[in-house]
C-alpha cells in the first residue's frame, strides 16, 4: 500500500576531489551545475527534472555515498512518516530547512542495511533546465556529454536484507518489483519501487553493511547508451561494462566509474510496475543473466568494487 512517498529525490556521494569530479559529473554525465553552498558541496540536476537538485557532491577522503532521499507528498505525510518511523522503532534525526540549499526540513534514518536515507517534502522547483514548463521545446541546445536527464535510483549492498525490504514496504510503502532467491528461499537481492518504474532502490546482499554499488541516470534511448559508451573510450573513463542489456528489469545499461572510484550507470528502457503486479523471481543460480543478459556471467569487479 502506497504511503505517500512518490519518488527519489536526491543523493548525496562523496568525492575526493570537487573539481574532478565535475568534470566527471557535469562535462561527461551532462547533470547541470546549479551551485555550491558555503561547506563546498556542489549541487547538480539532470535537465528533466523540475526539483532544484539531485546530486550533491561533497569533498572527503573517502568516496561512497552519505545518504539517498526520497520526496514525499507534502508536509502531513511528512509528519506521518516521522511518527510511523518511530512506532516502528526507529531512530529518526530531523534535519532543519536549508541544511541543503533549496530543500525544506528532511527526516534522516538509517535502515537495516546500515544505508542512511532521507525525506522530504518540499524544494525549490525552478522546472526543466533550459525549455521550462510553458511552451517547451523538445530539449535544450546546450546539453553537454551524455546528456543525462534524471537521477533514477542506487544500488546498495548489506547484511539486513528482509529487515530493510519489511521496513520500506511497511512503513513507507514500497513493492517488491523483482527478486533473486536461493534453493532455500533466502532473498539475494531485491528491486523496490515506489513508482511505475522497475525499481527506485535496490539492494543486494553482502556481508558489510552500508556500502554504495551505483547511482543511475537515465538517458531516453539505445542509441545515447551507446554514444555514452563512446565518450567513456574519447575521455578514458574506467568502465565496468557494457554496453549490454538486463535481464532484471530489461533495460539497456552501461557500467563506468567517477574518478574517486564511485561506479555509475546510464540506461535506457526498463519494465513497467502497477501495484497489483506480482514480483519477478530469478533463481540465485541464474544471477549472471539476470544482471547481465548477453554475457550470461558477472565480472567479479562488478560484484566487489565498492564505495
Amino acid at each position: 500500500m502506497r504511503k505517500g512517498v512518490m519518488r527519489p529525490g536526491h543523493v548525496q556521494l562523496r568525492v575526493l576531489n570537487i573539481q574532478d569530479a565535475l568534470a566527471h559529473y557535469r562535462d561527461l554525465l551532462g547533470l547541470i551545475e546549479v551551485e555550491t553552498d558555503a561547506l563546498g558541496r556542489v549541487y547538480l540536476k539532470g535537465w528533466t527534472e523540475v526539483d532544484k537538485f539531485s546530486v550533491v557532491l561533497r569533498e572527503s577522503d573517502t568516496p561512497g555515498m552519505d545518504f539517498m532521499a526520497f520526496k514525499v507528498l507534502n508536509e502531513a505525510t511528512l509528519d506521518r512518516l516521522h511518527q510511523d518511523l518511530l512506532g516502528y522503532g526507529v531512530a529518526v534525526e530531523d534535519i532543519p530547512a536549508g541544511e541543503l540549499n533549496g530543500c525544506g526540513r528532511r527526516l534522516r534514518f538509517v535502515a537495516p542495511t546500515g544505508h542512511q536515507f532521507e525525506l522530504f517534502a518540499e524544494k525549490e522547483q525552478p522546472g526543466r533546465y533550459g525549455v521550462g514548463n510553458h511552451n517547451p521545446e523538445a530539449w535544450p541546445r546546450d546539453l553537454t556529454g551524455m546528456k543525462a536527464q534524471r537521477f533514477d535510483h542506487c544500488l546498495l549492498y548489506g547484511d539486513d536484507l528482509d529487515g530493510t525490504f519489511a521496513l520500506f514496504k511497511d512503513v513507507l510503502g514500497f513493492d517488491l518489483c523483482e527478486q533473486v532467491l536461493t534453493p532455500d528461499g533466502e532473498r539475494v537481492a531485491q528491486f523496490l519501487t515506489v513508482s511505475m518504474k522497475s525499481h527506485d532502490v535496490a539492494f543486494i546482499k553482502h556481508a558489510e553493511k552500508n556500502k554504495f554499488h551505483h547511482a543511475s541516470f537515465f538517458l531516453e534511448t539505445w542509441e545515447d547508451v551507446l554514444r555514452a559508451g563512446d565518450l567513456i573510450s574519447m575521455t578514458d573513463t574506467a568502465i565496468d561494462i557494457g554496453p549490454t542489456r538486463h535481464g532484471i528489469t530489461h533495460g539497456q545499461t552501461i557500467y563506468f566509474f567517477d574518478p574517486s572510484g564511485n561506479r555509475n550507470e546510464v540506461f535506457c528502457g526498463g519494465d513497467s510496475f502497477y501495484p497489483d503486479h506480482a514480483p519477478i523471481t530469478w533463481d540465485a543460480d541464474k544471477l549472471g543473466k539476470a544482471i547481465f543478459y548477453h554475457d550470461r556471467q558477472l565480472n567479479e569487479r562488478f560484484l566487489t568494487a565498492l564505495t
